[in-house]
């Protein structure tokens, strides 16, 4: 794992954040879907989002883009569920460094995987910022 370096308009939306939602944030970060992707920490999901989403719709208007907001969870399965969600999956696995996650919907494989599996590797590097795997599968 490398260092994290986040330069000073990362630490203000940080700031921001963890101003608007009083949610302890573990990391911040623009991934390759241009999302603006917030990871909180355990058990802060809620508090982050809000009551009906406020916290989130405030946070888009603000900043005119879309954010995402993702609960950090030390055991891999869980974390990669929390970070393809609301997309459910069937059944996450763990073979040494190889994440498979099953899902017998055609639209939710089509949507993990993504055109040319941009959404997919997109995961892939998100997970792999905290977990040491090889690649993530979808079957």
């Amino acid at each position: 794992m490398s260092k994290i370096v986040y330069d000073s308009d990362l630490l203000k939306l940080m700031n921001l954040f963890e101003q608007i939602t009083k949610a302890n944030l573990k990391d911040c970060f623009t991934d390759d879907n241009g999302l603006l992707t917030f990871v909180v920490q355990e058990g802060e999901i809620g508090k982050a989002i809000g009551k009906a989403a406020v916290n989130v719709k405030n946070l888009e208007k603000m900043l005119n883009r879309k954010i995402k907001i993702v609960e950090f969870n030390p055991h891999l399965i869980q974390f990669v569920k929390n970070v393809v969600f609301p997309l459910k999956v069937e059944e996450a696995t763990q073979e040494e460094k190889l994440v498979m996650l099953t899902s017998s919907d055609v639209n939710t494989k089509g949507l993990l995987i993504g055109r040319n599996a941009k959404n997919l590797r997109n995961t892939e590097k998100i997970v792999k910022k905290y977990f040491d795997i090889d690649e993530i599968k979808v079957i």
